[in-house]
C-alpha cells in the first residue's frame, strides 16, 4: 500500500520509496516490526468469515452450473464460479481493506489521525456513514471477481494436472497442494494488482478528490506516472502471494479432510 500510494517526486528529488526492499529498510528503521503489520487488526478480524465466504461461494457457484454433483465443469465454468466467491467477500474485503489502507498510509506520513482500526472505523462512520467505511467498493469488486475467477480456476487445473495418472485429485500430496495453491496465488494478483493501485489510491484519497470514482483515478496515474504506474508494488505482492495462497489451500484442504472425517454426511 504504500508503495501504490507514494506521492509522484518533485522533479530533481528522489522517490520516497525507491522498491519493495528499500521501503521495507524504511519501515523497519523508522517504526520498527509492528510498523511492517500496521493496520492488520482490521483483516486480520474479517479473515476467517471472509475465507469462509470466498470458499462457499466458490462451491455455490459450481452447483448452480451442474445438473447433478458428479458433473465435471469446464475451465470457463470454474472461472465463473470463482468470480461469485468475488462478489460474496466484497461485502468483508472493502471495509477492512479501506481500514487497513488508512492505517498504512498515516504512519508512512507521519500524522496520527487513527490510534487504530476501531477508531478509524468510528471516526470514517462519523464523518460519511456507511458510505465512508465502504468506499472503494466499486474498484474491491473490479479488483476481486476477476482475480478470484483466476484464482480457483488455476488451482483447479494445477491439481488436475499434477495429479498422477491413475489417482483421485483428493489423494494430491501436501507439497503439490502447496505448489497448486501457491501458483494460483501468484495468478490471481497478476490479475489484481492494476485494480489493487486505484483501489488504495482512492480509499486513501481526501473527500471529493476524485468525484468520477476509479476513471479519474486511472487518468491520473496514467497520466502522471504512465502505465507502469498500474503495477506499485508488484515486487510485494508476488514475494507474498505464494506462501500465503499455499498456506491457504492447504488449511481448506486438511480442514475439508478433517470435517469430512467427524461428519461425513455433513
Amino acid at each position: 500500500v504504500r508503495l501504490q500510494t507514494q506521492p509522484k517526486p518533485q522533479p530533481g528529488q528522489p522517490p520516497l520509496y525507491s522498491g519493495t526492499f528499500d521501503c521495507f529498510r524504511k519501515t523497519l528503521v523508522g517504526e520498527g516490526v509492528q510498523g511492517l503489520y500496521r493496520g492488520m487488526a482490521a483483516p486480520i478480524i474479517g479473515v476467517t468469515p471472509m475465507f469462509a465466504v470466498c470458499f462457499f461461494g466458490f462451491g455455490l457457484g459450481k452447483r448452480l452450473q451442474q445438473r447433478n454433483p458428479d458433473d465435471v465443469l469446464t475451465y470457463p465454468q470454474l472461472f465463473a464460479a470463482g468470480m461469485l466467491s468475488g462478489v460474496f467477500t466484497t461485502v468483508i474485503m472493502a471495509p477492512g481493506e479501506r481500514i487497513k489502507c488508512l492505517l498504512q498510509i498515516q504512519a508512512a506520513t507521519g500524522e496520527t489521525k487513527y490510534s487504530g482500526s476501531l477508531d478509524c472505523a468510528k471516526q470514517l462512520y462519523r464523518e460519511a456513514g456507511i458510505r465512508g467505511v465502504y468506499k472503494g467498493t466499486v474498484l474491491t469488486l473490479m479488483r476481486d471477481v476477476p482475480a478470484s475467477g483466476m484464482y480457483f480456476m488455476t488451482y483447479e487445473w494445477l491439481k488436475n494436472i499434477l495429479t498422477p495418472e491413475g489417482k483421485s485429485v483428493s489423494d494430491l500430496s501436501v507439497p503439490r497442494i502447496l505448489f497448486a495453491g501457491g501458483l494460483a496465488g501468484i495468478f490471481n494478483w497478476a490479475v489484481a494488482i492494476p485494480p489493487d493501485v486505484l483501489k488504495s489510491r482512492f480509499q486513501t484519497a481526501p473527500a471529493g478528490k476524485y468525484p468520477n470514482g476509479f476513471r479519474d483515478v486511472l487518468r491520473e496515474l496514467i497520466r502522471e506516472e504512465g502505465v507502469a504506474s498500474l503495477y506499485k508494488g508488484f515486487t510485494a505482492v508476488m514475494i507474498r502471494a505464494f506462501p500465503a495462497n499455499a498456506a491457504c489451500f492447504l488449511g481448506f484442504e486438511v480442514a475439508m479432510k478433517f470435517l469430512n472425517w467427524v461428519a461425513p454426511g455433513l
